[in-house]
């Protein structure tokens, strides 16, 4: 059968929404949208509306793209459970079986940043790039890495939002991470905005040092997956990352500087081309949902 005349179905498990799709001769035709509270109301919602869907005896196979930290190695015991997370009542849920079991179909499981990743290779900003990260700024960040075609994962899954990087001079802003204080996630996410500027950061001025701040440690994020993951593109999304005018163009001048002319041919005006929002929107989760349950379903 002919891929676009494929049913699939698609769920982005997100921190603070869980959309449900259903993917039909090349697009979205079906979707449904709950607020993630606990997780036995939140995953009961979805699957149910998927066990009750009209098309379910038709779907192909099932993606579910799922915030992190969560266990994707299919042998552990835990194997599609929430690991430890500040998020209440999620850790050790059992996103996997609660939603598998509703549907009979193939079931794929990725991080929702690696699924939206796979979706801006396959049908956005990523496509013809055979190594791409995507990266979400908003009340958290995280962070999808795609090489040929194929999400990254082993032991875990990238957890980039948790890197320690190094710190501009003078900058002594502690970061609010429960569990690191001062990883990137506890320095430029919505949160840590709204504790490092007492508030709204577009009532803080251009000149206001701690702008200057944040586009470092967004820099150094950048020379450090230049560096780790070469990718031939960073997409940059998220209400942080796409909401803050001049953050991005102000950490992109500041990455050569970080680089100290290591990577010469990597100069603003290729950064530039290289760091891009991404292209698919707010639809690269469950988009990213629907690639990993075609690749599931073709084996």
């Amino acid at each position: 059968m002919a891929e676009h005349s494929q049913i699939w179905a698609g769920v982005e498990l997100g921190g603070t929404k869980a959309i449900a799709v259903v993917w039909r001769e090349g697009r979205i035709v079906d979707r449904t949208v709950v607020p993630t509270g606990d997780p036995q109301q939140t995953i009961g919602a979805i699957g149910n509306w998927l066990a009750a869907h009209p098309l379910r005896p038709a779907f192909a196979g099932l993606g579910i793209a799922s915030f992190g930290p969560i266990r994707l190695d299919p042998e552990a015991d835990d194997f599609g459970h929430i690991l430890a997370t500040p998020k209440p009542g999620w850790s050790g849920a059992p996103v996997y079986t609660a939603l598998a079991e509703r549907v009979a179909c193939p079931v794929a499981l990725d991080t929702d940043v690696n699924a939206a990743a796979l979706a801006e290779y396959r049908w956005g900003a990523g496509q013809g790039y055979s190594s791409l990260v995507y990266l979400t700024i908003g009340t958290g960040v995280g962070g999808g890495i795609v090489v040929d075609g194929h999400p990254v994962h082993g032991a875990l899954h990238p957890e980039i939002g948790h890197l320690r990087l190094r710190r501009a001079e003078g900058d002594v802003f502690a970061g609010i991470c429960p569990f690191h204080g001062n990883c990137i996630e506890g320095l430029i996410a919505g949160p840590a905005l709204a504790a490092r500027f007492g508030g709204d950061i577009h009532a803080a001025g251009a000149d206001d040092p701690r702008r200057n701040f944040l586009a470092s440690d967004l820099a150094e994020l950048f020379a450090t997956l230049v560096m780790m993951v070469s990718p031939q593109r960073i997409m940059v999304g998220g209400g942080v990352g796409l909401g803050v005018p001049g953050m991005l163009d102000a950490a992109i001048a500041k990455v050569p500087a970080i680089l100290n002319g290591y990577l010469p041919q990597l100069d603003v005006e290729a950064l530039r081309t290289m760091i891009a929002p991404p292209r698919l929107g707010a639809d690269a989760g469950p988009l990213g949902a629907i690639a990993l349950a075609q690749s599931v379903s073709h084996g």
